[in-house]
């Protein structure tokens, strides 16, 4: 498939680029890269609207902010080519090393993800995967039942494994996701990880220990129920892909499903936040 790349020229760059990527994933854009100040949104181009994206940057156009960007297409041929150009290893702390195949690894890592880079979400650039990793070595996964939904590049699951959970369930939506996260899953021989090709309506389980999402506010909003049903009591629900501006209001829909909010942790205005059933 073809991809339409758009490259963003933000002044100044923060706060703005993360709410442009923030934005720009609300309209289906999969993957983002940052280099030289510059920022690459990447979007299968049977789903880019140039109008939509150019309305929704309108808004923020303004006497102290420049919101700038250029256009091209990538054939299918060469877009993995143009990803993995940019595509560096993620360190988080000392722990965790994701690394493509074509990286060296260090042997100091506790924890290494070897993964194929594509234009999936969630190959531990973005702040929001970067926290959820850190965040989940600090907690107890050893003989857990895990659903990770939208599993993206299938990092976080794969991470839970490596972390002792005793099974993980995926859900992703998109095809080409779950192409990357499968081969992901065998490159890291975590192959017992279940893939559902479906939204979390489809997880027919009602006994997890451990919920992963990694998404935006409004799907995370609608969600909430159906994460409420599939989690046990006392269960710990991990919520990302949000700003900090946007948690009080997820708390707020939370507890309506009984969820009790008692941890958020930051990195450059992007939040985690960590919920138990009650």
């Amino acid at each position: 498939m073809d991809y339409v790349e758009l490259e963003f020229y933000i002044s100044p760059q923060e706060p703005w680029t993360e709410i442009v990527t923030t934005l720009l994933s609300e309209i289906g854009f999969e993957s983002f890269t940052e280099y030289n100040q510059k920022l690459q949104a990447f979007v299968q181009k049977e789903n880019y609207n140039d109008s939509e994206v150019q309305s929704i940057l309108e808004e923020y156009n303004c006497e102290n902010v420049s919101i700038n960007y250029t256009k091209k297409i990538i054939p299918h041929q060469n877009w993995n080519e143009t990803w993995e150009e940019s595509f560096e290893p993620v360190e988080v702390d000392d722990e965790l090393l994701i690394y493509a195949p074509f990286h060296e690894v260090n042997k100091k890592f506790k924890y290494t993800i070897e993964i194929q880079p594509q234009m999936s979400f969630g190959t531990g650039h973005h702040q929001t995967t970067w926290l959820l990793s850190k965040r989940m070595m600090e907690m107890d996964f050893k003989n857990k039942k895990v659903l990770d939904v939208g599993t993206g590049t299938g990092v976080l699951a794969i991470l839970a494994k490596q972390l002792d959970a005793a099974s993980c369930v995926t859900t992703e939506i998109d095809k080409g996701s779950c192409e990357n996260a499968r081969e992901n899953f065998a490159r890291n021989r975590q192959e017992e990880i279940f893939l559902i090709e479906e939204d979390i309506e489809a997880v027919q389980d009602k006994d997890f220990d451990i919920i992963i999402a990694n998404i935006n506010k409004n799907v995370l909003t609608n969600h909430l129920p159906f994460y409420a049903e599939r989690i046990k009591e006392k269960g710990r629900l991990l919520l990302s892909g949000f700003f900090e501006t946007d948690a009080d209001e997820l708390i707020l829909s939370a507890k309506k499903c009984n969820f009790i909010h008692f941890n958020t942790f930051v990195k450059e205005s992007w939040a985690v936040m960590e919920f138990t059933k009650s």
